[in-house]
């Protein structure tokens, strides 16, 4: 399954940690290929209500296969020296 989720994140394909609606899965996709999240959820249910069924599969597929994504460490700061 690593292997999956590095080439998923190798490949831009990550669920983002902010602006998630359900799992994230459509907001990472739009992400990945330059689409506004909310465009990218249109089109998911546009495409839902065109060709009924897959999408239900595919959802919970992709929700388990794309990594999340991984927020920066915060920086550490130098220790202050004891007195």
């Amino acid at each position: 399954m690593e292997t999956v989720h590095g080439s998923m994140r190798q490949n831009g394909l990550v669920r983002p940690t902010q602006g998630r609606v359900l799992g994230g899965v459509v907001a990472g996709l739009g992400r990945r290929f330059g689409i506004d999240p909310w465009l990218a959820r249109l089109l998911f249910v546009l495409i839902l209500l065109a060709i009924p069924g897959s999408q239900i599969l595919i959802y919970p597929i992709l929700w388990i296969l794309m990594p999340a994504e991984q927020e920066a460490p915060a920086p550490v700061s130098p220790a202050s020296p004891v007195l």
